[in-house]
Protein backbone atom coordinates (compact mmCIF):
# COMPACT_ATOMS: atom_id res chain seq x y z
CA UNK A 1 0.00 0.00 0.00
CA UNK A 2 2.67 2.33 1.11
CA UNK A 3 5.00 1.81 -2.02
CA UNK A 4 1.96 2.59 -4.78
CA UNK A 5 0.83 5.50 -2.68
CA UNK A 6 4.31 6.59 -3.02
CA UNK A 7 4.48 6.25 -6.70
CA UNK A 8 1.52 7.93 -7.07
CA UNK A 9 3.06 10.82 -5.56
CA UNK A 10 5.87 11.02 -7.72
CA UNK A 11 3.56 10.80 -10.47
CA UNK A 12 1.84 13.75 -9.22
CA UNK A 13 5.11 15.53 -9.11
CA UNK A 14 6.49 14.49 -12.19
CA UNK A 15 3.25 16.12 -13.55
CA UNK A 16 3.49 18.88 -11.70
CA UNK A 17 6.81 19.85 -12.84
CA UNK A 18 6.19 19.64 -16.12
CA UNK A 19 3.14 22.34 -16.01
CA UNK A 20 4.96 24.56 -13.54
CA UNK A 21 8.37 24.82 -15.58
CA UNK A 22 5.34 26.24 -18.04
CA UNK A 23 3.79 28.20 -15.80
CA UNK A 24 6.21 30.29 -13.68
CA UNK A 25 6.36 33.11 -16.22
CA UNK A 26 7.07 36.71 -14.69
CA UNK A 27 3.42 38.52 -14.60
CA UNK A 28 3.78 42.18 -13.88
CA UNK A 29 2.54 42.98 -10.76
CA UNK A 30 0.84 39.51 -10.32
CA UNK A 31 1.96 37.82 -7.16
CA UNK A 32 3.38 34.36 -8.95
CA UNK A 33 5.83 31.62 -7.46
CA UNK A 34 9.07 30.06 -8.69
CA UNK A 35 9.65 27.12 -6.91
CA UNK A 36 8.59 27.52 -3.12
CA UNK A 37 8.57 30.72 -3.18
CA UNK A 38 6.65 33.60 -3.46
CA UNK A 39 7.40 35.99 -6.27
CA UNK A 40 6.27 39.88 -7.84
CA UNK A 41 8.78 41.19 -10.22
CA UNK A 42 11.21 38.67 -10.11
CA UNK A 43 11.41 39.22 -6.29
CA UNK A 44 10.50 36.88 -3.34
CA UNK A 45 7.33 38.42 -1.34
CA UNK A 46 6.12 37.82 1.58
CA UNK A 47 2.76 38.71 3.63
CA UNK A 48 1.16 39.17 7.35
CA UNK A 49 -2.26 39.58 7.33
CA UNK A 50 -5.76 38.54 8.43
CA UNK A 51 -9.34 37.13 7.71
CA UNK A 52 -12.27 39.19 7.48
CA UNK A 53 -15.26 37.19 5.71
CA UNK A 54 -17.51 40.20 6.34
CA UNK A 55 -16.03 42.71 3.71
CA UNK A 56 -18.76 42.24 1.17
CA UNK A 57 -21.47 42.14 3.28
CA UNK A 58 -21.08 45.05 4.76
CA UNK A 59 -19.67 47.10 1.82
CA UNK A 60 -22.96 46.31 0.26
CA UNK A 61 -25.07 48.39 2.69
CA UNK A 62 -24.13 52.17 2.36
CA UNK A 63 -24.47 52.52 6.22
CA UNK A 64 -21.88 49.85 6.96
CA UNK A 65 -19.42 50.14 4.34
CA UNK A 66 -17.36 52.43 6.05
CA UNK A 67 -16.49 49.70 8.10
CA UNK A 68 -14.07 48.25 4.84
CA UNK A 69 -12.41 50.92 4.82
CA UNK A 70 -11.96 51.67 8.40
CA UNK A 71 -10.73 48.34 8.44
CA UNK A 72 -8.18 48.14 5.54
CA UNK A 73 -6.73 51.59 6.93
CA UNK A 74 -6.15 49.98 10.21
CA UNK A 75 -4.39 47.18 8.85
CA UNK A 76 -2.79 49.06 6.54
CA UNK A 77 -1.42 51.33 9.23
CA UNK A 78 -0.23 47.82 11.39
CA UNK A 79 1.56 47.13 8.17
CA UNK A 80 -0.75 44.44 7.02
CA UNK A 81 -0.40 43.46 3.62
CA UNK A 82 -3.64 40.37 2.95
CA UNK A 83 -6.69 39.88 3.52
CA UNK A 84 -9.32 37.09 3.08
CA UNK A 85 -12.43 36.83 2.22
CA UNK A 86 -15.43 35.40 1.02
CA UNK A 87 -16.19 36.23 -2.73
CA UNK A 88 -19.72 33.94 -2.14
CA UNK A 89 -22.99 34.12 -0.22
CA UNK A 90 -25.11 31.68 -1.40
CA UNK A 91 -29.18 31.87 -0.95
CA UNK A 92 -30.40 33.03 1.96
CA UNK A 93 -30.53 36.90 3.54
CA UNK A 94 -28.98 39.36 1.08
CA UNK A 95 -27.04 36.85 -0.42
CA UNK A 96 -24.48 37.14 -3.34
CA UNK A 97 -26.37 34.18 -5.86
CA UNK A 98 -29.38 34.16 -5.28
CA UNK A 99 -29.92 30.86 -7.38
CA UNK A 100 -28.03 28.97 -9.49
CA UNK A 101 -26.81 31.82 -11.78
CA UNK A 102 -28.58 34.75 -10.99
CA UNK A 103 -27.03 37.59 -8.51
CA UNK A 104 -27.65 40.48 -6.65
CA UNK A 105 -26.00 43.29 -8.09
CA UNK A 106 -26.12 45.39 -4.83
CA UNK A 107 -24.49 42.37 -3.17
CA UNK A 108 -21.91 42.15 -6.23
CA UNK A 109 -21.26 45.86 -6.29
CA UNK A 110 -20.23 45.67 -2.56
CA UNK A 111 -17.53 43.47 -3.51
CA UNK A 112 -16.64 45.84 -6.42
CA UNK A 113 -15.90 48.20 -3.30
CA UNK A 114 -14.00 45.81 -1.01
CA UNK A 115 -11.50 45.10 -4.39
CA UNK A 116 -11.05 48.62 -4.94
CA UNK A 117 -10.82 49.92 -1.13
CA UNK A 118 -7.85 47.16 -0.62
CA UNK A 119 -6.10 48.47 -3.91
CA UNK A 120 -5.96 51.64 -2.49
CA UNK A 121 -4.79 51.10 0.78
CA UNK A 122 -1.81 48.85 -0.27
CA UNK A 123 -3.40 45.39 0.51
CA UNK A 124 -4.04 41.96 -1.77
CA UNK A 125 -6.71 39.73 -1.58
CA UNK A 126 -7.43 36.02 -1.41
CA UNK A 127 -10.82 35.19 -2.55
CA UNK A 128 -12.59 32.12 -1.38
CA UNK A 129 -15.39 31.31 -3.95
CA UNK A 130 -17.51 28.76 -1.83
CA UNK A 131 -18.06 27.35 1.84
CA UNK A 132 -17.79 23.91 2.98
CA UNK A 133 -19.66 24.61 6.12
CA UNK A 134 -23.16 25.96 5.68
CA UNK A 135 -22.46 29.52 6.63
CA UNK A 136 -23.27 31.90 3.75
CA UNK A 137 -24.86 28.92 2.20
CA UNK A 138 -22.11 26.62 1.34
CA UNK A 139 -22.11 23.18 -0.27
CA UNK A 140 -25.25 22.50 1.29
CA UNK A 141 -27.25 25.23 -0.21
CA UNK A 142 -25.79 23.96 -3.43
CA UNK A 143 -26.90 20.23 -3.04
CA UNK A 144 -30.18 21.60 -2.07
CA UNK A 145 -30.65 23.91 -5.28
CA UNK A 146 -29.97 20.71 -7.52
CA UNK A 147 -32.63 18.70 -5.33
CA UNK A 148 -34.90 21.54 -5.49
CA UNK A 149 -34.94 21.09 -9.36
CA UNK A 150 -36.04 17.63 -9.28
CA UNK A 151 -32.54 16.06 -8.72
CA UNK A 152 -31.84 12.86 -6.38
CA UNK A 153 -28.50 13.38 -4.06
CA UNK A 154 -27.48 11.59 -1.20
CA UNK A 155 -25.75 13.60 0.97
CA UNK A 156 -23.93 17.31 1.02
CA UNK A 157 -20.87 15.82 0.11
CA UNK A 158 -22.27 14.90 -3.35
CA UNK A 159 -21.30 18.74 -4.24
CA UNK A 160 -18.06 17.26 -5.06
CA UNK A 161 -19.01 14.79 -7.53
CA UNK A 162 -22.68 15.67 -8.66
CA UNK A 163 -22.45 17.04 -12.46
CA UNK A 164 -25.03 19.50 -12.10
CA UNK A 165 -23.73 21.03 -8.80
CA UNK A 166 -20.33 21.12 -10.23
CA UNK A 167 -22.09 22.89 -13.39
CA UNK A 168 -23.31 25.66 -10.65
CA UNK A 169 -19.87 26.04 -8.91
CA UNK A 170 -18.05 26.31 -12.34
CA UNK A 171 -21.29 29.19 -13.13
CA UNK A 172 -20.23 30.79 -9.77
CA UNK A 173 -16.44 30.79 -10.47
CA UNK A 174 -16.93 31.93 -14.23
CA UNK A 175 -19.09 34.87 -12.86
CA UNK A 176 -16.81 36.03 -9.99
CA UNK A 177 -13.38 35.66 -12.42
CA UNK A 178 -15.18 37.83 -15.35
CA UNK A 179 -16.64 40.13 -12.85
CA UNK A 180 -16.13 43.60 -14.49
CA UNK A 181 -15.21 45.89 -11.56
CA UNK A 182 -18.34 49.01 -11.35
CA UNK A 183 -15.93 50.66 -9.72
CA UNK A 184 -12.42 50.43 -11.11
CA UNK A 185 -13.47 49.31 -14.94
CA UNK A 186 -11.24 46.48 -14.72
CA UNK A 187 -12.27 42.70 -14.88
CA UNK A 188 -10.99 40.64 -11.74
CA UNK A 189 -9.34 38.51 -13.99
CA UNK A 190 -7.20 41.05 -14.76
CA UNK A 191 -6.85 43.18 -11.24
CA UNK A 192 -3.52 42.28 -9.23
CA UNK A 193 -5.06 43.36 -6.28
CA UNK A 194 -6.54 39.61 -5.84
CA UNK A 195 -3.63 37.68 -4.88
CA UNK A 196 -5.08 34.34 -5.43
CA UNK A 197 -8.39 32.21 -5.45
CA UNK A 198 -9.18 29.97 -3.26
CA UNK A 199 -11.32 26.98 -4.34
CA UNK A 200 -13.16 26.04 -1.06
CA UNK A 201 -13.00 27.07 2.36
CA UNK A 202 -11.79 23.95 4.73
CA UNK A 203 -13.02 20.87 1.85
CA UNK A 204 -14.33 17.68 3.78
CA UNK A 205 -15.83 14.82 2.25
CA UNK A 206 -16.28 12.50 5.35
CA UNK A 207 -18.54 9.93 3.14
CA UNK A 208 -15.47 9.29 1.07
CA UNK A 209 -11.70 9.07 3.33
CA UNK A 210 -10.24 7.39 0.44
CA UNK A 211 -9.86 11.13 -0.70
CA UNK A 212 -10.72 10.08 -4.56
CA UNK A 213 -14.23 12.96 -4.41
CA UNK A 214 -12.21 15.57 -3.62
CA UNK A 215 -9.05 14.90 -5.25
CA UNK A 216 -10.80 14.57 -8.82
CA UNK A 217 -13.03 17.53 -7.77
CA UNK A 218 -9.99 19.91 -6.95
CA UNK A 219 -8.39 18.37 -10.26
CA UNK A 220 -11.30 19.62 -12.36
CA UNK A 221 -11.45 23.21 -10.72
CA UNK A 222 -8.31 24.00 -10.55
CA UNK A 223 -7.80 23.33 -14.24
CA UNK A 224 -11.70 25.21 -15.10
CA UNK A 225 -10.43 28.46 -12.60
CA UNK A 226 -6.98 28.56 -14.82
CA UNK A 227 -8.97 27.97 -17.84
CA UNK A 228 -10.51 31.42 -17.25
CA UNK A 229 -7.95 33.25 -15.30
CA UNK A 230 -4.49 31.94 -15.75
CA UNK A 231 -2.60 34.95 -14.24
CA UNK A 232 -3.91 34.79 -10.66
CA UNK A 233 -2.57 32.22 -8.26
CA UNK A 234 -4.95 29.09 -7.43
CA UNK A 235 -5.12 27.59 -4.11
CA UNK A 236 -7.72 24.91 -2.26
CA UNK A 237 -8.62 26.07 0.92
CA UNK A 238 -7.76 22.89 3.31
CA UNK A 239 -6.86 22.86 6.43
CA UNK A 240 -3.70 20.31 5.89
CA UNK A 241 -4.87 17.01 7.01
CA UNK A 242 -3.38 13.88 5.41
CA UNK A 243 -4.81 11.36 3.81
CA UNK A 244 -4.36 7.71 1.64
CA UNK A 245 -1.42 9.26 -1.09
CA UNK A 246 1.22 8.90 1.77
CA UNK A 247 -0.32 7.11 4.68
CA UNK A 248 2.33 7.52 7.00
CA UNK A 249 1.80 10.91 7.50
CA UNK A 250 -1.43 10.22 8.71
CA UNK A 251 0.15 10.29 12.36
CA UNK A 252 0.26 13.81 12.15
CA UNK A 253 -3.47 14.47 12.12
CA UNK A 254 -5.16 15.67 15.48
CA UNK A 255 -6.87 11.97 15.47
CA UNK A 256 -9.93 12.06 12.38
CA UNK A 257 -9.59 12.61 8.44
CA UNK A 258 -11.43 14.33 6.50
CA UNK A 259 -11.25 13.22 3.15
CA UNK A 260 -8.75 15.35 2.29
CA UNK A 261 -5.30 14.98 1.38
CA UNK A 262 -2.07 17.87 1.90
CA UNK A 263 0.38 15.85 -0.43
CA UNK A 264 -1.55 14.94 -3.35
CA UNK A 265 -4.33 17.80 -3.61
CA UNK A 266 -1.32 20.29 -3.81
CA UNK A 267 0.61 18.25 -6.01
CA UNK A 268 -2.23 18.81 -8.47
CA UNK A 269 -0.90 20.87 -11.39
CA UNK A 270 -2.67 23.62 -11.41
CA UNK A 271 -2.66 24.20 -7.48
CA UNK A 272 -0.08 26.88 -6.71
CA UNK A 273 0.30 26.50 -3.63
CA UNK A 274 -0.21 24.81 0.52
CA UNK A 275 -2.36 26.22 2.71
CA UNK A 276 -2.90 25.07 6.55
CA UNK A 277 -5.28 26.28 9.52
CA UNK A 278 -4.51 25.81 13.45
CA UNK A 279 -6.99 25.24 15.88
CA UNK A 280 -5.97 23.21 18.41
CA UNK A 281 -8.48 24.43 20.88
CA UNK A 282 -11.14 22.86 18.22
CA UNK A 283 -9.16 19.68 17.18
CA UNK A 284 -7.23 18.58 20.32
CA UNK A 285 -9.65 20.11 23.28
CA UNK A 286 -9.45 19.01 26.92
CA UNK A 287 -5.40 18.51 26.25
CA UNK A 288 -2.84 20.98 28.47
CA UNK A 289 -1.47 24.68 26.56
CA UNK A 290 1.77 22.46 26.22
CA UNK A 291 0.50 19.54 24.47
CA UNK A 292 -1.72 21.98 21.94
CA UNK A 293 1.60 24.19 21.81
CA UNK A 294 3.38 20.96 20.67
CA UNK A 295 0.96 20.20 18.57
CA UNK A 296 1.31 23.40 16.75
CA UNK A 297 5.03 22.97 16.14
CA UNK A 298 4.48 20.23 15.08
CA UNK A 299 2.00 20.82 12.48
CA UNK A 300 3.38 24.00 10.84
CA UNK A 301 7.21 22.28 10.38
CA UNK A 302 5.51 19.43 8.90
CA UNK A 303 3.67 20.95 6.68
CA UNK A 304 7.01 23.43 6.16
CA UNK A 305 8.96 20.48 4.98
CA UNK A 306 6.36 18.59 2.71
CA UNK A 307 5.66 21.88 1.12
CA UNK A 308 9.22 22.45 0.23
CA UNK A 309 10.34 18.83 -0.21
CA UNK A 310 7.13 16.37 -1.12
CA UNK A 311 5.25 19.42 -3.16
CA UNK A 312 8.16 22.24 -4.57
CA UNK A 313 5.59 24.63 -3.81
CA UNK A 314 4.91 27.86 -1.32
CA UNK A 315 2.67 27.23 1.95
CA UNK A 316 0.57 29.92 4.03
CA UNK A 317 -0.94 29.67 6.98
CA UNK A 318 -4.40 30.81 6.24
CA UNK A 319 -6.21 30.93 9.37
CA UNK A 320 -5.46 30.56 12.87
CA UNK A 321 -6.71 31.80 16.23
CA UNK A 322 -7.60 31.87 20.27
CA UNK A 323 -10.81 31.62 20.71
CA UNK A 324 -11.83 33.97 24.10
CA UNK A 325 -14.03 31.07 24.59
CA UNK A 326 -11.65 28.64 25.08
CA UNK A 327 -11.06 27.27 28.88
CA UNK A 328 -8.14 29.95 30.73
CA UNK A 329 -8.35 32.15 27.55
CA UNK A 330 -6.86 35.73 28.55
CA UNK A 331 -5.86 38.53 25.85
CA UNK A 332 -1.64 37.79 27.03
CA UNK A 333 -2.45 34.04 25.97
CA UNK A 334 -3.45 35.15 22.39
CA UNK A 335 -0.85 37.15 22.01
CA UNK A 336 1.36 34.41 22.68
CA UNK A 337 0.00 31.95 20.98
CA UNK A 338 -0.26 34.64 18.01
CA UNK A 339 3.96 35.12 18.73
CA UNK A 340 4.43 31.64 18.26
CA UNK A 341 3.02 31.29 14.95
CA UNK A 342 4.44 34.45 13.82
CA UNK A 343 7.66 33.28 15.13
CA UNK A 344 7.95 30.12 12.86
CA UNK A 345 6.65 31.92 10.01
CA UNK A 346 9.16 34.52 10.43
CA UNK A 347 12.43 31.65 10.82
CA UNK A 348 11.00 30.27 7.66
CA UNK A 349 11.04 33.67 5.46
CA UNK A 350 13.92 34.47 6.97
CA UNK A 351 16.04 31.10 5.86
CA UNK A 352 14.72 30.97 2.39
CA UNK A 353 11.69 28.46 3.12
CA UNK A 354 8.31 27.80 1.47
CA UNK A 355 6.11 29.95 3.97
CA UNK A 356 4.90 33.27 3.04
CA UNK A 357 3.39 34.25 5.47
CA UNK A 358 0.48 34.23 7.89
CA UNK A 359 -3.25 35.41 8.29
CA UNK A 360 -5.22 35.22 11.49
CA UNK A 361 -8.90 34.82 11.94
CA UNK A 362 -9.74 37.31 12.43
CA UNK A 363 -10.44 40.97 12.51
CA UNK A 364 -13.71 42.53 13.28
CA UNK A 365 -15.02 46.26 13.58
CA UNK A 366 -16.33 47.77 16.06
CA UNK A 367 -19.78 47.41 16.36
CA UNK A 368 -20.07 43.86 15.24
CA UNK A 369 -20.56 42.51 18.27
CA UNK A 370 -23.70 40.38 17.10
CA UNK A 371 -20.92 38.83 14.75
CA UNK A 372 -18.67 37.85 17.29
CA UNK A 373 -17.33 34.25 16.80
CA UNK A 374 -14.70 34.09 19.65
CA UNK A 375 -11.83 34.61 17.56
CA UNK A 376 -12.50 38.46 16.71
CA UNK A 377 -9.61 40.81 17.15
CA UNK A 378 -11.49 44.41 17.13
CA UNK A 379 -7.74 46.57 16.28
CA UNK A 380 -9.14 49.44 18.44
CA UNK A 381 -9.80 47.64 21.34
CA UNK A 382 -7.00 45.46 21.13
CA UNK A 383 -3.31 47.80 21.40
CA UNK A 384 -1.05 44.29 22.61
CA UNK A 385 -2.19 42.37 19.87
CA UNK A 386 -1.90 44.59 17.48
CA UNK A 387 1.77 45.24 18.93
CA UNK A 388 2.66 41.54 18.06
CA UNK A 389 1.13 41.99 14.60
CA UNK A 390 2.59 45.27 13.56
CA UNK A 391 5.87 43.69 14.89
CA UNK A 392 5.76 40.62 12.26
CA UNK A 393 4.78 42.88 9.59
CA UNK A 394 7.90 45.09 10.37
CA UNK A 395 9.78 41.44 10.02
CA UNK A 396 7.91 40.49 6.82
CA UNK A 397 8.39 44.20 4.97
CA UNK A 398 12.68 43.89 6.33
CA UNK A 399 12.31 40.74 4.05
CA UNK A 400 10.22 42.07 1.29
CA UNK A 401 12.61 45.34 1.40
CA UNK A 402 15.67 43.66 1.65
CA UNK A 403 14.53 41.60 -1.45
CA UNK A 404 13.98 44.72 -3.61
CA UNK A 405 17.17 46.00 -2.73
CA UNK A 406 19.25 43.22 -3.71
CA UNK A 407 17.03 43.26 -7.21
CA UNK A 408 18.10 46.74 -8.59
Amino acid sequence: MGGKSLAICFVFAALFMAYHGEAEVEREDFIGTRGSQFVMNGRSFYFNGFNSYWLMYMASDPSTKEKVTDTFAQASEYGMNLARTWAFSDGGYRALQTSPGSYNEDMFKGLDFVVSEAKKHGIYLLLTLVNNWEGFGGKRQYVQWAKDEGHYLNNDDDFFTNPIVKGYYKNHVKAVLTRINSITGVAYKDDPTIFAWELINEPRCQSDLSGKSIQDWVAEMSAYVKSIDAKHLVEVGMEGFYGESMPEKKQNNPGYEVGTDFIANNLVPHVDFTTIHLYPDQWVPGSSDEVQAEFVHKWIQTHIDDSKSVIGKPIMVTEFGKSSRSSGYNVQARDNYFSSIFDSVYRCARTGGPCGGALFWQVMAQGMGDWSDGYEVVLEQSPSTVGVISQQSREISSLNQINFATSI
